[in-house]
């Protein structure tokens, strides 16, 4: 299990290569709620998510012998830019193994960032892809599971209470916890008191499942909210989330997808599904809110094709 000591060195380690996104209040979503809100825009992250924080984390606690030979991950979502970019800024070579269903700007956007990029059918078939040039000598990084992304991504929560050291909610979207635990970690030790809110969308319940078995347990994930298609839940985030989650809220795709248009309408960013949801939980329970109510944007790698295909399968968007 990570410590806050665990944070700050990965804090020591990747600040050089990392930007401290934007924490602002939102007037708009301010008077909605009856209670100040604010956006921590982690989608302004390089590449356009969080995951660098504990890729850059993992890259960089490996000898110089491993650098040497490269890394390769697994991701069909923002991890495999993530990697691509820590690499690339780095100067070692990065492997990254995809399904073949993977969005062509996941895809495009891998290989901008220099990665060498193999498809296969399904994300296990990338796994076991994965496995063969971890065979050859690569260092393996994981999208979730592994301590050094968890304590990465938990730099995020130290800039949540430097910058808003009032804060008393945290709404947090999870797909296989690497987010979510890194930052129960950091809140928790600096703010105590602070509740934090999980999220997952309908057919995204990786979380919710493992928490309602009291196990980690397997899932296949169905959501339109792809980022959070996480086959299972690592046991380290189960853990921290049963222990310290105020509640688990799950919403629709339909619901996040209406929080998507309303955060582009009034706060002028296109956040992915896996960020809008925060929003939508938040709408759940607005009337257990604190004072000063933080939602975590953790990603905008959404395009117009996505947006497009969510209408179709969707419908248009419901006014909140």
């Amino acid at each position: 299990m990570i410590t806050i000591d665990d944070v700050k060195q990965a804090r020591e380690r990747v600040s050089p290569y990392l930007r401290r996104t934007p924490l602002l209040e939102s007037e708009t979503l301010s008077k909605r709620f009856g209670t100040k809100v604010y956006l921590k825009y982690e989608l302004f992250q390089k590449t356009g998510s969080f995951k660098p924080r504990g890729a850059f984390n993992q890259i960089l606690q490996l000898s110089e012998a491993q650098r040497a030979k490269g890394v390769v991950g697994v991701s069909g979502g923002n991890f495999a830019q993530g990697l691509a970019y820590a690499a690339q800024t780095l100067g070692i070579k990065a492997i990254i193994c995809m399904p073949e269903f993977t969005p062509k700007n996941y895809i495009n956007g891998t290989k901008s960032y220099g990665a060498e990029v193999h498809l296969a059918p399904t994300i296990s078939e990338a796994f076991e892809l994965s496995r063969k040039f971890e065979a050859d000598g690569y260092a393996s990084m994981h999208a979730w599971d592994n301590p050094y992304q968890m304590a990465g991504n938990g730099t995020a929560g130290l800039e949540i209470v430097e910058d808003l050291p009032e804060v008393t909610d945290v709404f947090i979207s999870i797909g296989g916890g690497g987010l979510i635990a890194g930052n129960i970690v950091s809140l928790i030790a600096n703010k105590p008191e602070v509740r934090i809110w999980g999220v997952e969308t309908e057919g995204a319940e990786t979380m919710n499942e493992a928490l309602k078995a009291g196990k980690v347990v397997q899932y296949k994930p169905t959501s339109l909210a792809r980022t959070l298609g996480a086959p299972y839940a690592a046991q380290d985030a189960f853990e921290l989330c049963q222990k310290h989650l105020e509640e688990l809220i799950v919403v629709s795709d339909q619901q996040a997808f209406d929080a998507q248009i309303y955060l582009l309408e009034r706060t002028k960013v296109i956040t992915e599904l896996a960020a809008s949801c925060t929003l939508a939980a938040a709408e759940k329970v607005k009337d257990r809110l604190g004072s000063h109510v933080l939602l975590l944007l953790c990603g905008g790698n959404a395009n117009f094709d996505n947006m497009t295909d969510y209408r179709e399968k969707l419908g248009a968007p419901t006014p909140l």
